[in-house]
């Protein structure tokens, strides 16, 4: 096989690699990850049970870097405090190197069983949740596989020339090694794809285990520098957990590289074989950071609100934060085809206004701030000041000639536009009236009901990104897949009441305390969601999927 023939076969299946990688976390992300999430929230207040949850969380998402950006967010809005966010990074880069370690093992068996088992769930069922397991067990499935198309691939490279010349210069340059190796990794914003990279080709003969060491702490450096560039335009307060995980991680790795190169210590304590010793010091590695950590939180967490400081101009008299721009060109309206194109992406502002205020009432029920409270009723202000805006926009352009189509577009923006203006409403005049009636009389719902009410959250929240979907692709899928989520929330939140009636029969006191205020916000989330699913109405009724009447023929 040609040179050029063995780099396209291992560049397929470093891709495929990639893509598994992605097909896991996005699964597990759109299954549980408003559960996840909630659960980080609940237990980042102790800051040693941070370190398991962030490991939990990296196995789950299959990356470090996703829980670094979601702890971060987290700290940027006051939620969890830095220094445990900066342990929960910890833990997600122990949970990371174990991920490489159980993928390391012979899994080859679970391949057909995972493709069977995530089809048939995939193709059998329109549930959600069930789907989405689907997705993550051909992602398992897919991630096996790549590994062993790595090693088949790279199997001819056991003849070539080249190959053992380019080892030995790396070897002879460990500082180029180290940096290539962390280059990768960016490339690859994953380091469990970069250090399986490694372990497979050292499995394989291609690298000595010195030069896997040397470049496995280049990971760890490329894996450190990956969240720290995806939030350099975040908010400065929710950069300052990945500028602590740089500061710990990727300086870690430096030290660990001078160390390692100074003292030449021997390798065979961490393993029989190049690929363990390559797994094995990826593990220590972040060990040693964790426990070098904990007594440096403090002084990390300082130093790197420092650094951001350092890189985050004074705010101007005048902030930006409070200027709104706008779509809706004016001089526009005479260009049908414009115009439309200017309020769709003003409606997509106000869906994303939407989404912040759904996220944002679900952690006042839990944790009730006055300061929060105004802060959400101003974006209520906000978003009525757009719908108004909006719907005089397209007001105007009915007044030019427009096609059927763009005519029916016009009709369908504005009665997105209103509905989305009604969810507002919802979330300020009832939902966040639930709110400081709980702050007020202090109440607290029960273990069994807040998990029922943040289930039931987590569903709308997800059909309104589907919504969101919708209004801008007009897919006909997603339009089906959010009409059938409206029937199975009913169903939900059938269950979720009667569940409570239950407790309330059974003469649970917190339930009876709150029990108007459960109620109240089961009702308000039904309402929501179907004010949403009823964005996917025009897009059904067009391609005729939608019937006149839900009544049944007499």
């Amino acid at each position: 096989m040609s040179g050029s023939l063995v780099l396209v076969h291992l560049a397929g299946a470093v891709a495929l690699l990639l893509y598994a990688t992605r097909m896991v976390r996005t699964g597990v992300e759109r299954a549980y990850g408003d559960v996840l999430r909630q659960k980080l929230r609940e237990t980042m207040r102790n800051p040693f049970l941070s370190v398991i949850v962030g490991a939990a969380l990296a196995i789950a998402f299959q990356s470090s870097t996703a829980v670094t950006l979601l702890v971060g967010s987290f700290a940027g809005s006051g939620i969890v405090g830095g220094m445990a966010g900066q342990l929960a990074v910890r833990g997600a880069e122990i949970g990371s190197a174990l991920v490489v370690k159980i993928l390391s093992f012979d899994l080859s068996l679970l391949v057909p069983i995972c493709l069977v088992a995530g089809t048939t769930m995939f193709l059998a069922t329109e549930r959600r949740a069930w789907r989405q397991f689907g997705r993550i067990l051909v992602g398992i499935a897919l991630l096996i596989l790549s590994l062993e198309m790595i090693g088949h691939a790279s199997e001819p490279l056991r003849d070539s020339r080249l190959l053992p010349v380019i080892v030995d210069y790396f070897s002879g340059d460990p500082v180029t090694a180290y940096l290539l190796a962390a280059l990768m990794t960016w490339l690859f914003h994953s380091s469990i794809a970069a250090v399986l990279l490694l372990v497979t080709l050292a499995g394989r003969g291609f690298i000595p285990p010195e030069l896997g060491i040397v470049m496995v702490l280049g990971v760890n450096l490329g894996s450190s520098v990956i969240a720290p560039l995806l939030t350099r335009a975040a908010p400065a307060a929710a950069r300052v957990v990945p500028i602590g995980n740089l500061l710990m991680r990727g300086a870690g790795s430096l030290v660990m590289l001078a160390l390692f190169l100074w003292f030449r210590p021997p390798v065979e304590f961490l393993g029989a074989d190049v690929a363990g010793q390559i797994i094995n010091a990826h593990i220590l590695f972040n060990c040693v950071i964790l426990i070098a950590g904990i007594p440096l939180a403090r002084l990390v967490y300082r130093a790197s609100q420092g650094l951001v400081a350092l890189g985050t101009p004074p705010e101007p008299v005048d902030s930006l934060e409070t200027v709104e721009l706008s779509a809706l060109d004016e001089s526009a309206l005479d260009l049908p085809g414009q115009a439309l194109a200017n309020a769709t992406r003003e409606v997509v502002g106000v869906c994303e206004t939407v989404e912040i205020m759904l996220k944002e009432i679900m952690e006042l029920y839990e944790e009730p701030d006055r300061d929060r409270i105004k802060a959400l009723a101003a974006l209520d202000d906000r978003l009525d000041r757009k719908h108004a805006a909006i719907k005089l926009y397209l007001a105007k352009l009915t007044t030019r000639p427009l096609s059927e189509d763009q005519a029916l577009r016009c009709q369908e923006l504005l009665g997105a536009s209103v509905k989305l203006e009604q969810v507002g409403d919802i979330v300020v005049r009832n939902m966040l009236v639930h709110v400081k009636k709980k702050l007020d009389r202090g109440l607290s719902f029960t273990p069994e009901g807040w998990r029922e009410l943040s289930g039931l959250h987590a569903s709308v929240l997800a059909n309104a990104r589907l919504a969101f979907n919708v209004l801008i692709s007009r897919d006909r899928d997603t339009a089906l897949e959010l009409v059938r989520e409206k029937d199975r929330l009913r169903d939900l939140e059938r269950d979720t009441s009667q569940r409570h009636f239950e407790r309330l029969r059974e003469g649970t006191a917190r339930s009876l305390e709150t029990s108007s205020l459960h109620l109240d916000t089961v009702r308000d989330l039904k309402q929501i969601n179907s004010l949403l699913a009823s964005i996917a109405y025009p897009v059904l009724e067009e391609q005729g999927l939608l019937r006149e009447s839900r009544l049944k023929a007499l």
